[in-house]
Protein backbone atom coordinates (compact mmCIF):
# COMPACT_ATOMS: atom_id res chain seq x y z
CA UNK A 1 0.00 0.00 0.00
CA UNK A 2 2.84 2.37 0.50
CA UNK A 3 2.87 3.78 -3.22
CA UNK A 4 -0.50 5.37 -3.90
CA UNK A 5 -0.18 8.20 -2.36
CA UNK A 6 -3.88 9.11 -1.43
CA UNK A 7 -6.02 12.09 -1.86
CA UNK A 8 -8.01 14.28 0.74
CA UNK A 9 -7.31 10.82 3.29
CA UNK A 10 -5.50 10.92 6.51
CA UNK A 11 -3.01 8.20 5.04
CA UNK A 12 -1.24 7.36 8.00
CA UNK A 13 -4.69 6.55 10.01
CA UNK A 14 -6.25 4.72 6.58
CA UNK A 15 -3.57 2.17 6.26
CA UNK A 16 -3.32 1.03 9.69
CA UNK A 17 -7.00 -0.15 9.17
CA UNK A 18 -7.82 0.20 5.56
CA UNK A 19 -11.19 0.52 4.25
CA UNK A 20 -11.58 -0.93 1.07
CA UNK A 21 -14.56 -1.19 -1.52
CA UNK A 22 -13.65 -3.74 -3.66
CA UNK A 23 -17.06 -4.20 -5.85
CA UNK A 24 -20.97 -2.22 -6.08
CA UNK A 25 -24.42 -2.92 -7.10
CA UNK A 26 -27.32 -0.46 -6.88
CA UNK A 27 -27.18 0.96 -3.30
CA UNK A 28 -24.65 -1.28 -1.89
CA UNK A 29 -20.92 -1.69 -2.02
CA UNK A 30 -18.95 -5.00 -0.85
CA UNK A 31 -15.45 -4.49 1.13
CA UNK A 32 -12.64 -6.89 0.72
CA UNK A 33 -14.45 -8.64 4.07
CA UNK A 34 -17.82 -9.73 2.11
CA UNK A 35 -19.76 -6.73 4.16
CA UNK A 36 -22.78 -5.03 2.22
CA UNK A 37 -22.02 -1.30 2.43
CA UNK A 38 -25.38 1.19 2.62
CA UNK A 39 -24.17 4.09 -0.11
CA UNK A 40 -25.57 6.97 2.08
CA UNK A 41 -23.16 9.66 -0.02
CA UNK A 42 -24.14 8.26 -3.25
CA UNK A 43 -19.97 7.36 -3.95
CA UNK A 44 -18.77 11.04 -3.57
CA UNK A 45 -22.00 13.05 -4.64
CA UNK A 46 -22.19 11.67 -8.03
CA UNK A 47 -23.71 7.72 -8.08
CA UNK A 48 -27.13 9.33 -8.72
CA UNK A 49 -28.71 5.90 -9.97
CA UNK A 50 -27.52 3.80 -7.80
CA UNK A 51 -24.11 1.51 -8.93
CA UNK A 52 -23.61 -1.07 -11.70
CA UNK A 53 -26.71 0.16 -13.50
CA UNK A 54 -26.82 -2.21 -16.35
CA UNK A 55 -27.37 0.39 -19.20
CA UNK A 56 -24.98 2.70 -18.41
CA UNK A 57 -22.35 0.04 -18.34
CA UNK A 58 -22.80 -1.66 -21.38
CA UNK A 59 -22.95 1.86 -23.09
CA UNK A 60 -19.20 2.27 -21.78
CA UNK A 61 -17.97 -0.99 -23.23
CA UNK A 62 -19.47 -0.76 -26.36
CA UNK A 63 -18.23 2.36 -26.74
CA UNK A 64 -14.27 1.59 -25.72
CA UNK A 65 -15.01 -1.42 -28.53
CA UNK A 66 -15.71 1.11 -31.08
CA UNK A 67 -13.86 4.26 -30.29
CA UNK A 68 -11.65 4.00 -27.63
CA UNK A 69 -10.22 8.08 -27.87
CA UNK A 70 -10.66 10.58 -30.20
CA UNK A 71 -8.71 14.24 -30.31
CA UNK A 72 -11.19 17.10 -29.34
CA UNK A 73 -9.12 19.89 -30.38
CA UNK A 74 -10.28 20.55 -34.66
CA UNK A 75 -11.94 17.06 -34.53
CA UNK A 76 -14.94 15.70 -32.93
CA UNK A 77 -16.82 12.25 -32.85
CA UNK A 78 -20.52 11.81 -32.71
CA UNK A 79 -21.15 10.91 -29.24
CA UNK A 80 -19.63 14.70 -28.10
CA UNK A 81 -22.59 15.80 -30.11
CA UNK A 82 -25.44 13.65 -29.08
CA UNK A 83 -24.43 14.28 -25.28
CA UNK A 84 -23.98 17.96 -25.50
CA UNK A 85 -27.63 17.38 -27.29
CA UNK A 86 -29.10 15.75 -24.45
CA UNK A 87 -27.44 17.78 -21.66
CA UNK A 88 -28.96 20.90 -23.41
CA UNK A 89 -32.42 19.13 -23.80
CA UNK A 90 -32.03 19.05 -19.90
CA UNK A 91 -30.61 22.06 -18.86
CA UNK A 92 -32.49 24.91 -17.41
CA UNK A 93 -34.27 26.61 -20.62
CA UNK A 94 -32.10 29.71 -21.48
CA UNK A 95 -28.70 27.54 -21.19
CA UNK A 96 -28.36 25.96 -25.17
CA UNK A 97 -24.56 25.68 -25.20
CA UNK A 98 -22.71 23.08 -23.54
CA UNK A 99 -18.84 22.86 -23.19
CA UNK A 100 -17.08 19.74 -21.36
CA UNK A 101 -14.11 18.79 -19.46
CA UNK A 102 -12.88 16.37 -17.33
CA UNK A 103 -14.15 17.39 -14.12
CA UNK A 104 -15.78 19.49 -11.45
CA UNK A 105 -12.67 21.86 -10.66
CA UNK A 106 -11.99 21.70 -14.74
CA UNK A 107 -15.74 22.97 -15.33
CA UNK A 108 -15.35 26.05 -12.26
CA UNK A 109 -11.49 27.12 -13.86
CA UNK A 110 -13.25 27.02 -17.35
CA UNK A 111 -16.01 29.04 -16.21
CA UNK A 112 -13.91 31.71 -14.36
CA UNK A 113 -11.59 31.78 -17.75
CA UNK A 114 -14.64 31.92 -19.80
CA UNK A 115 -16.66 34.30 -17.79
CA UNK A 116 -13.31 36.94 -17.97
CA UNK A 117 -12.77 36.37 -21.61
CA UNK A 118 -16.24 37.00 -22.52
CA UNK A 119 -16.29 40.50 -20.93
CA UNK A 120 -13.09 41.50 -22.89
CA UNK A 121 -13.96 39.73 -26.38
CA UNK A 122 -17.23 42.55 -25.72
CA UNK A 123 -14.65 44.77 -25.40
CA UNK A 124 -15.34 45.56 -21.71
CA UNK A 125 -11.48 44.14 -20.62
CA UNK A 126 -11.49 45.84 -17.34
CA UNK A 127 -13.95 43.27 -15.41
CA UNK A 128 -11.35 41.12 -14.59
CA UNK A 129 -12.76 40.64 -10.44
CA UNK A 130 -14.16 37.64 -9.16
CA UNK A 131 -16.50 37.16 -6.43
CA UNK A 132 -16.71 34.27 -4.57
CA UNK A 133 -18.45 33.05 -0.77
CA UNK A 134 -16.95 32.37 2.30
CA UNK A 135 -17.46 28.50 3.07
CA UNK A 136 -17.82 27.79 -0.67
CA UNK A 137 -16.26 24.67 -2.54
CA UNK A 138 -15.52 25.48 -6.09
CA UNK A 139 -12.93 22.44 -6.25
CA UNK A 140 -9.12 22.31 -5.81
CA UNK A 141 -7.87 24.17 -8.95
CA UNK A 142 -5.82 27.61 -8.41
CA UNK A 143 -9.09 29.10 -9.84
CA UNK A 144 -11.54 26.96 -7.69
CA UNK A 145 -9.16 27.78 -4.49
CA UNK A 146 -9.29 31.70 -4.82
CA UNK A 147 -13.16 31.69 -4.99
CA UNK A 148 -13.70 29.12 -2.87
CA UNK A 149 -13.99 30.25 0.26
CA UNK A 150 -12.83 26.48 2.58
CA UNK A 151 -10.13 27.91 5.27
CA UNK A 152 -8.27 24.65 4.99
CA UNK A 153 -7.77 24.66 1.37
CA UNK A 154 -6.78 28.27 1.29
CA UNK A 155 -4.09 27.62 4.36
CA UNK A 156 -2.29 25.03 2.49
CA UNK A 157 -2.10 26.73 -0.66
CA UNK A 158 -1.88 30.32 -0.06
CA UNK A 159 -1.14 31.09 -4.14
CA UNK A 160 -4.29 32.61 -5.36
CA UNK A 161 -5.31 34.52 -8.22
CA UNK A 162 -5.60 38.67 -7.94
CA UNK A 163 -8.64 40.42 -7.55
CA UNK A 164 -11.01 37.93 -5.95
CA UNK A 165 -13.13 38.85 -2.90
CA UNK A 166 -15.74 36.90 -0.88
CA UNK A 167 -19.25 37.41 0.05
CA UNK A 168 -20.14 36.20 3.45
CA UNK A 169 -21.64 32.70 4.25
CA UNK A 170 -25.41 32.41 4.36
CA UNK A 171 -25.41 30.15 7.13
CA UNK A 172 -26.63 32.14 10.42
CA UNK A 173 -27.14 29.15 12.75
CA UNK A 174 -28.83 31.16 15.34
CA UNK A 175 -31.33 32.32 13.60
CA UNK A 176 -32.25 29.26 11.76
CA UNK A 177 -30.73 26.12 13.57
CA UNK A 178 -33.18 22.64 12.14
CA UNK A 179 -34.84 24.54 9.39
CA UNK A 180 -36.37 22.25 6.82
CA UNK A 181 -36.06 23.11 3.82
CA UNK A 182 -35.07 26.95 2.63
CA UNK A 183 -34.07 28.42 5.99
CA UNK A 184 -36.60 32.09 6.60
CA UNK A 185 -33.61 34.41 7.87
CA UNK A 186 -30.81 35.00 5.61
CA UNK A 187 -31.80 36.47 2.23
CA UNK A 188 -30.25 40.22 2.88
CA UNK A 189 -27.31 38.86 2.97
CA UNK A 190 -27.33 38.95 -1.04
CA UNK A 191 -27.67 42.76 -0.37
CA UNK A 192 -23.31 42.67 0.76
CA UNK A 193 -22.89 42.16 -2.36
CA UNK A 194 -23.84 45.74 -3.37
CA UNK A 195 -23.45 47.12 0.16
CA UNK A 196 -20.18 46.53 0.54
CA UNK A 197 -18.59 44.31 -2.11
CA UNK A 198 -19.56 46.73 -5.05
CA UNK A 199 -18.49 49.97 -2.59
CA UNK A 200 -15.00 48.16 -2.43
CA UNK A 201 -14.50 47.82 -5.79
CA UNK A 202 -16.10 49.78 -9.11
CA UNK A 203 -18.77 47.17 -10.18
CA UNK A 204 -17.63 48.61 -13.77
CA UNK A 205 -14.32 46.15 -13.10
CA UNK A 206 -16.33 42.56 -11.19
CA UNK A 207 -16.86 39.78 -14.31
CA UNK A 208 -18.25 37.43 -12.28
CA UNK A 209 -20.08 36.23 -9.19
CA UNK A 210 -19.91 32.38 -8.52
CA UNK A 211 -22.05 30.80 -5.62
CA UNK A 212 -23.16 27.28 -5.41
CA UNK A 213 -26.95 27.20 -4.69
CA UNK A 214 -26.82 24.97 -1.80
CA UNK A 215 -22.98 24.56 -0.78
CA UNK A 216 -22.25 20.81 -0.07
CA UNK A 217 -18.55 19.96 0.97
CA UNK A 218 -18.59 22.46 3.52
CA UNK A 219 -21.38 20.98 5.18
CA UNK A 220 -24.61 20.97 3.54
CA UNK A 221 -25.76 25.24 3.88
CA UNK A 222 -29.59 25.60 2.41
CA UNK A 223 -29.64 29.33 0.71
CA UNK A 224 -32.22 31.07 2.74
CA UNK A 225 -35.89 32.16 0.93
CA UNK A 226 -34.82 34.53 -1.87
CA UNK A 227 -31.24 34.82 -1.67
CA UNK A 228 -30.26 33.22 -5.02
CA UNK A 229 -33.28 35.88 -6.57
CA UNK A 230 -31.30 38.85 -4.99
CA UNK A 231 -28.16 38.27 -6.40
CA UNK A 232 -29.13 37.38 -10.03
CA UNK A 233 -31.26 40.85 -9.50
CA UNK A 234 -28.05 42.98 -8.40
CA UNK A 235 -25.32 40.74 -10.90
CA UNK A 236 -28.32 42.04 -13.69
CA UNK A 237 -28.20 45.82 -12.25
CA UNK A 238 -24.51 46.14 -13.06
CA UNK A 239 -23.76 43.62 -15.88
CA UNK A 240 -22.11 40.68 -13.76
CA UNK A 241 -22.20 37.12 -14.87
CA UNK A 242 -23.67 34.89 -12.34
CA UNK A 243 -22.37 31.58 -12.19
CA UNK A 244 -23.92 28.92 -10.29
CA UNK A 245 -21.74 25.67 -9.31
CA UNK A 246 -24.66 22.41 -9.92
CA UNK A 247 -21.43 19.67 -9.55
CA UNK A 248 -23.37 18.61 -6.28
CA UNK A 249 -27.03 19.96 -7.14
CA UNK A 250 -27.51 18.83 -10.87
CA UNK A 251 -29.51 16.10 -11.60
CA UNK A 252 -31.84 15.45 -9.20
CA UNK A 253 -30.22 15.98 -5.63
CA UNK A 254 -32.66 18.46 -4.31
CA UNK A 255 -35.24 17.01 -5.63
CA UNK A 256 -35.12 19.15 -9.15
CA UNK A 257 -33.60 18.63 -12.07
CA UNK A 258 -31.04 21.62 -11.17
CA UNK A 259 -31.22 24.04 -8.40
CA UNK A 260 -31.61 26.88 -10.79
CA UNK A 261 -35.21 25.11 -11.98
CA UNK A 262 -35.53 24.46 -7.90
CA UNK A 263 -34.91 27.81 -7.02
CA UNK A 264 -36.27 29.78 -9.87
CA UNK A 265 -33.21 31.32 -11.12
CA UNK A 266 -31.57 31.51 -14.05
CA UNK A 267 -27.88 32.16 -13.83
CA UNK A 268 -25.56 32.77 -17.13
CA UNK A 269 -23.37 29.71 -16.35
CA UNK A 270 -24.02 26.40 -14.95
CA UNK A 271 -21.17 23.96 -14.27
CA UNK A 272 -21.90 20.19 -13.68
CA UNK A 273 -20.05 16.86 -13.47
CA UNK A 274 -20.52 14.22 -11.01
CA UNK A 275 -24.07 12.85 -11.56
CA UNK A 276 -23.57 13.96 -15.26
CA UNK A 277 -22.20 10.47 -16.00
CA UNK A 278 -23.36 8.37 -12.81
CA UNK A 279 -19.95 8.94 -11.55
CA UNK A 280 -19.20 6.03 -13.60
CA UNK A 281 -16.62 7.68 -16.09
CA UNK A 282 -15.04 11.39 -14.75
CA UNK A 283 -16.74 14.25 -16.98
CA UNK A 284 -17.56 17.60 -16.08
CA UNK A 285 -19.48 20.15 -18.21
CA UNK A 286 -20.34 24.25 -18.70
CA UNK A 287 -24.26 25.01 -19.91
CA UNK A 288 -23.99 28.39 -20.87
CA UNK A 289 -26.26 30.74 -22.56
CA UNK A 290 -26.22 31.36 -26.09
CA UNK A 291 -25.13 35.06 -25.74
CA UNK A 292 -22.01 34.13 -23.69
CA UNK A 293 -21.04 31.99 -26.67
CA UNK A 294 -22.00 34.14 -29.48
CA UNK A 295 -20.01 36.62 -28.68
CA UNK A 296 -16.83 34.63 -28.85
CA UNK A 297 -17.97 33.47 -32.47
CA UNK A 298 -18.70 37.32 -33.29
CA UNK A 299 -15.25 38.41 -32.06
CA UNK A 300 -12.80 35.90 -33.96
CA UNK A 301 -11.98 36.20 -37.53
CA UNK A 302 -12.39 33.36 -39.74
CA UNK A 303 -10.70 30.01 -38.79
CA UNK A 304 -9.81 31.74 -35.76
CA UNK A 305 -10.10 29.72 -32.23
CA UNK A 306 -12.45 31.59 -30.62
CA UNK A 307 -12.17 30.29 -27.30
CA UNK A 308 -8.57 28.96 -26.76
CA UNK A 309 -9.11 26.29 -23.60
CA UNK A 310 -9.68 22.55 -23.56
CA UNK A 311 -7.86 19.63 -22.05
CA UNK A 312 -6.89 16.40 -23.40
CA UNK A 313 -9.67 14.61 -22.18
CA UNK A 314 -12.55 17.06 -23.24
CA UNK A 315 -15.70 15.18 -24.40
CA UNK A 316 -13.86 11.53 -24.30
CA UNK A 317 -16.17 9.48 -26.31
CA UNK A 318 -16.18 7.05 -23.05
CA UNK A 319 -17.51 10.01 -21.04
CA UNK A 320 -20.12 11.00 -23.56
CA UNK A 321 -21.29 7.10 -23.48
CA UNK A 322 -21.55 7.08 -19.83
CA UNK A 323 -23.12 10.83 -20.11
CA UNK A 324 -25.82 9.86 -22.65
CA UNK A 325 -26.94 6.31 -21.28
CA UNK A 326 -26.97 8.16 -17.54
CA UNK A 327 -29.36 10.76 -18.54
CA UNK A 328 -31.23 8.52 -20.60
CA UNK A 329 -32.00 6.44 -17.37
CA UNK A 330 -32.25 9.42 -15.40
CA UNK A 331 -35.54 10.21 -17.70
CA UNK A 332 -37.13 6.52 -18.08
CA UNK A 333 -37.02 5.48 -14.36
CA UNK A 334 -38.15 9.15 -13.43
CA UNK A 335 -35.86 9.93 -10.87
CA UNK A 336 -35.86 13.42 -10.55
CA UNK A 337 -39.31 12.97 -9.87
CA UNK A 338 -38.52 10.12 -7.13
CA UNK A 339 -36.34 12.10 -5.23
CA UNK A 340 -39.06 14.84 -5.08
CA UNK A 341 -41.22 12.19 -3.76
CA UNK A 342 -39.13 10.76 -0.97
CA UNK A 343 -37.92 14.42 -0.09
CA UNK A 344 -40.74 14.53 2.78
CA UNK A 345 -40.08 11.29 4.82
CA UNK A 346 -36.29 11.38 3.81
CA UNK A 347 -36.57 15.44 5.93
CA UNK A 348 -38.76 13.62 8.99
CA UNK A 349 -36.04 10.83 9.19
CA UNK A 350 -33.35 13.25 8.98
CA UNK A 351 -34.85 15.70 11.96
CA UNK A 352 -35.36 13.27 13.92
CA UNK A 353 -32.11 12.87 15.13
CA UNK A 354 -32.95 16.47 16.67
CA UNK A 355 -31.92 15.22 20.59
CA UNK A 356 -29.42 12.79 20.16
CA UNK A 357 -26.18 13.41 21.67
CA UNK A 358 -24.00 16.53 20.79
CA UNK A 359 -26.51 17.57 17.72
CA UNK A 360 -26.82 21.14 17.12
CA UNK A 361 -28.31 21.70 14.04
CA UNK A 362 -30.33 19.55 11.41
CA UNK A 363 -30.31 20.68 7.80
CA UNK A 364 -31.93 19.34 5.34
CA UNK A 365 -33.41 19.53 1.06
CA UNK A 366 -34.38 17.32 -1.40
CA UNK A 367 -32.15 14.05 -1.08
CA UNK A 368 -29.38 15.25 1.41
CA UNK A 369 -29.24 16.18 4.71
CA UNK A 370 -26.64 17.81 7.04
CA UNK A 371 -26.07 16.82 10.80
CA UNK A 372 -23.61 19.38 12.61
CA UNK A 373 -22.16 18.54 15.74
CA UNK A 374 -20.55 19.91 18.66
CA UNK A 375 -17.27 19.78 17.98
CA UNK A 376 -14.58 18.40 21.18
CA UNK A 377 -12.86 20.99 22.84
CA UNK A 378 -9.93 21.67 20.80
CA UNK A 379 -10.13 18.76 18.96
CA UNK A 380 -12.46 20.09 15.91
CA UNK A 381 -13.39 17.54 13.42
CA UNK A 382 -12.71 14.14 15.59
CA UNK A 383 -16.26 13.79 16.63
CA UNK A 384 -17.39 13.42 12.65
CA UNK A 385 -14.21 10.95 12.09
CA UNK A 386 -15.37 9.31 15.12
CA UNK A 387 -19.39 9.00 13.55
CA UNK A 388 -18.13 8.09 10.33
CA UNK A 389 -15.68 5.35 11.48
CA UNK A 390 -19.21 4.30 13.89
CA UNK A 391 -21.20 4.03 11.07
CA UNK A 392 -18.60 2.58 8.87
CA UNK A 393 -18.28 -0.70 11.40
CA UNK A 394 -22.18 -1.15 10.87
CA UNK A 395 -22.38 -1.19 7.38
CA UNK A 396 -23.15 2.45 6.15
CA UNK A 397 -21.13 4.80 4.51
CA UNK A 398 -21.59 8.59 5.42
CA UNK A 399 -19.40 11.75 4.14
CA UNK A 400 -18.26 13.95 7.05
CA UNK A 401 -16.92 17.27 7.10
CA UNK A 402 -15.07 18.56 9.97
CA UNK A 403 -18.09 18.02 12.51
CA UNK A 404 -20.77 17.54 9.93
CA UNK A 405 -22.11 14.86 8.42
CA UNK A 406 -23.06 14.87 5.09
CA UNK A 407 -26.10 12.38 3.88
CA UNK A 408 -26.76 12.04 0.19
CA UNK A 409 -27.78 8.63 -0.94
CA UNK A 410 -28.23 7.37 -4.92
CA UNK A 411 -31.71 8.61 -5.69
CA UNK A 412 -32.90 4.90 -5.96
CA UNK A 413 -32.83 4.64 -2.26
CA UNK A 414 -35.81 2.84 -0.27
CA UNK A 415 -37.39 4.18 2.66
CA UNK A 416 -36.72 1.05 5.13
CA UNK A 417 -32.68 2.18 3.89
CA UNK A 418 -33.81 5.70 4.41
CA UNK A 419 -34.28 3.99 7.64
CA UNK A 420 -31.49 1.75 8.17
CA UNK A 421 -29.55 5.21 7.29
CA UNK A 422 -30.54 7.61 9.92
CA UNK A 423 -31.21 4.74 12.78
CA UNK A 424 -27.47 4.21 12.15
CA UNK A 425 -26.04 7.42 12.56
CA UNK A 426 -28.25 7.56 15.59
CA UNK A 427 -26.68 4.90 17.09
CA UNK A 428 -22.83 6.08 15.80
CA UNK A 429 -24.26 9.38 18.12
CA UNK A 430 -25.01 7.59 21.17
CA UNK A 431 -21.15 5.26 21.00
CA UNK A 432 -19.50 8.34 20.57
CA UNK A 433 -18.16 10.35 23.33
Amino acid sequence: MDAFWMPFTANRQFKSAPRMLVSADGMYYTDDQGRQILDGSAGLWCVTAGHNRKPIVEAVQRQVATLDYAPPFQMAHPKAFEAADKLVAMAPKGLSKAFFVGSGSEAVDTALKMAVAYHRVRGDAARVKLIGRERGYHGVNFGGISVGGMAGNRKHFPVSLPAVDHLRSTHDLARNAFSRGEPEHGAEFADELEARILTLHDPSTIAAVIVEPMAGSTGVLIPPKGYLRRLREICDRYGILLIFDEVITGFGRLGADWAANKFGVLPDIITCAKGLTNGVVPMGALLVKPEIHDAFMAAAGERMIEFPHGYTYSAHPLACAAAIASLDLYREEQLFERAAGLSAYFEERAHALRGQPYVKDIRNLGLVAGIEMDSRPGAAGQRGFDVFLKCWEQGVLVRFTGDILAVSPPLIIEKHEIDRLFDTIASALRACE
